[in-house]
């Protein structure tokens, strides 16, 4: 399934959780870690189940819960969510520090029943640099890249142009990418700006994620663009891909299309195109 979307929507505001999927999202997240407040905890993981085991709730999208990193809370938090029959797909744990905490995540979600995949999220110094061994993790199906938790835990200063970021968000796509999962990025926090979130999703794209993740369901479309691919590149990538078989068949390993000389990279970009473009179709 695609995750070009991953629209976070706080666990204590069960009318917010049911519509959020109408957004267009691909993957919805329950969020049960930083949207609710100590206090709250127990009333938003009643609500999280009520909505999950809710059998009018039937989203065409990925649903996922993100617990909390520590894991007495999230033994709590998963016994809450997964009782009776929820309508979940995945989990997402924050926080993750190396590939020692995601397996004790994930073994807590067996210990209540249940064989999810894993969403980790790399957004501290830890979780960073041990991003490789985290995507490698057989639970892992994505890993994604949390710039405001990382600059907040190493002191950095936002900006606009990311640079304190840029290291961190191409070492995550990068330990993705070795490890065969989804990359997803960090949010974008200016919920109004509207074309910078366009600016910063169509780099995203070019560094190598697949998704990106967001704060606000406006931002789902903007962002649901940048990552299905332009008809003109799909149109290429066909081209490509139908000149390849016929090259196949007659023994070349380079052949011409149009005027572009094509070989392996290339033919890896144009299966990627034509796949991602029947996913988000899909």
């Amino acid at each position: 399934m695609p995750r070009r979307s991953v629209l976070f929507s706080p666990g204590d505001q069960p009318a917010l959780m049911q519509k959020a999927p109408g957004a267009g999202v691909d993957t919805v997240v329950f969020d049960l870690e930083d949207a609710v407040a100590p206090g709250r905890k127990d009333e938003a993981r009643q609500a999280v189940n009520d909505v999950l085991t809710d059998p009018g709730f039937d989203p065409d999208c990925e649903v996922c819960v993100r617990v909390n990193p520590d894991p007495r809370v999230a033994d709590d938090d998963l016994e809450a969510v997964l009782a009776g029959e929820p309508r979940i797909d995945s989990v997402m744990v924050p926080k993750a520090s190396s590939a020692a905490d995601v397996r004790e995540k994930d073994e807590l979600v067996r210990d209540h029943g249940y064989d999810l995949p894993v969403l980790a999220l790399c957004e501290s110094a830890q979780g960073v640099l041990h991003a490789e061994e985290i995507a490698a993790t057989p639970a892992v199906d994505a890993v994604a890249f949390g710039a405001e938790d990382l600059s907040a835990d190493i002191g950095a200063t936002r900006t606009e142009s990311g640079e304190e970021v840029s290291h961190a968000r191409q070492h995550v796509v990068l330990a993705a990418g070795a490890a065969d999962v989804d990359a997803i990025d960090t949010v974008f926090t200016d919920v109004e700006d509207t074309d910078r979130l366009a600016e910063e999703t169509a780099f995203a794209t070019q560094l190598g994620y697949d998704g990106k993740m967001a704060i606000h369901p406006a931002q789902v479309p903007v962002i649901n663009e940048a990552f299905t691919p332009a008809e003109e590149d799909v149109e290429w990538a066909e081209k490509v891909l139908a000149a390849r078989d016929e090259a196949d068949d007659e023994g070349r390993g380079v052949f011409r299309v149009d005027d572009e000389m094509i070989d392996a990279p290339l033919i890896a970009r144009a299966e990627r195109i034509v796949e991602r473009y029947r996913a988000a179709d899909e």
